[in-house]
């Protein structure tokens, strides 16, 4: 597929806000364990704030280019909702990878680590896969209620919701494909182990299809919400 100029403009958007959400991930969840003195909790919460003040700040920064998604499980929702092109579907998500991965690797480098490490974080289990089910449902019904029915407010609700489920979810929600694999890449305190990434995306996906079919349903009577 040839790239015209408005896809390659959406592409750079998808990658550049991808990678400054996982040097946010990781980069802030690297400061906080360092500064934390050994209390995970102190850091988890210094980790959640960060990611969702920067979050927002990131939505607001490329929305209006790409529509600010840095997850697959978003532009697949999209793509179902006809939002989307499908063709473009593939080059956002090829987008939001290299991103992710670039992001990991200019958080390592601002504090001195190896470009990418496997991480050794375990998190498997059927509480940690039910975590992200429903972490990824909760952020897809966030961002389709919101998008129909309080646009503007939606880069707020969104970073809102992902500060919080970093504390309700067992997994502390990653809830986004590209970022679980490019977090599998460090060796950190956001990092999780290779062989838990599969279970991980799996759960993400068939959250986000379930929270896309049932509120697509429920907020069928308010079509134009979103441009209102």
């Amino acid at each position: 597929m040839t790239l015209g100029p408005a896809l390659g403009r959406r592409m750079v958007a998808e990658g550049l806000g991808s990678a400054f959400l996982l040097a946010l991930v990781v980069g802030s969840g690297i400061m906080a364990e360092r500064l934390a003195g050994g209390n995970v909790a102190l850091a988890l919460l210094a980790n959640a704030i960060a990611t969702g003040a920067g979050l927002a700040a990131l939505i607001l920064t490329f929305g209006a280019v790409s529509g600010a998604h840095f997850n697959p499980l978003v532009s697949l929702s999209a793509a179902w909702q006809g939002q989307l092109p499908t063709a473009q579907v593939l080059p956002y998500i090829a987008a939001q990878l290299t991103g992710a991965f670039a992001g990991v690797m200019a958080a390592h480098a601002m504090f001195d680590l190896p470009l990418l490490s496997a991480s050794l974080h375990v998190r498997t289990g059927p509480s940690q896969w039910w975590s992200e089910f429903v972490a990824s449902f909760g952020l897809l019904g966030v961002i389709i209620g919101c998008s129909r029915s309080r646009p503007g407010a939606t880069p707020f609700a969104v970073a809102a919701y992902i500060t919080a489920a970093y504390w309700f979810t067992g997994s502390t929600s990653f809830a986004n494909p590209a970022l679980t694999l490019a977090r599998a890449a460090s060796a950190t305190f956001a990092g999780i182990r290779p062989a838990d990434a599969p279970a991980f995306i799996l759960a993400q996906l068939a959250g986000a299809g379930a929270a896309t079919l049932l509120f697509r349903w429920l907020y069928r009577t308010v079509p134009d919400a979103a441009s209102s």
